[in-house]
């Protein structure tokens, strides 16, 4: 995987993935990548494209899939920063209640958000 595609992303933030992938000695060749199709709301652009990511990682078979953004970039460096997420939860159990209770807020920041959306439509 090359961190050189991830142009709209700040390069503080490739730096601070990059450290974690190290600290945890992920080996990125094994991380298996697909690009599918997209599903929802974004009319024909969404259907049409494949700019939806599927990363697997089979040594732990977590499979992520990201779809968050319009641009496949944007949704390549979002799903490899969930599944190092993920790998660190199974992998660090120090840093997994740190990182569960991140995820819960983030899970929380979407439904407030999704609610908000249709609230206004």
């Amino acid at each position: 995987m090359n961190f050189h595609e991830f142009s709209e992303i700040t390069p503080v933030k490739i730096e601070a993935l990059k450290a974690r992938i190290t600290r945890l000695s992920i080996d990125l060749r094994l991380i298996e990548e697909q690009f599918v199709r997209g599903s929802g709301k974004g009319g024909q652009k969404i259907n049409k494209t494949s700019n939806a990511v599927l990363l697997k990682y089979p040594p732990l078979g977590l499979i992520v899939r990201c779809q968050r953004e319009r641009k496949r970039s944007l949704n390549r460096f979002i799903a490899l920063r969930e599944l190092v997420d993920e790998i660190e939860v199974r992998v660090s159990p120090e840093t997994s209640r740190r990182l569960k209770k991140i995820q819960k807020i983030r899970k929380k920041k979407a439904g407030q958000a999704r609610k908000r959306r249709a609230k206004a439509d």
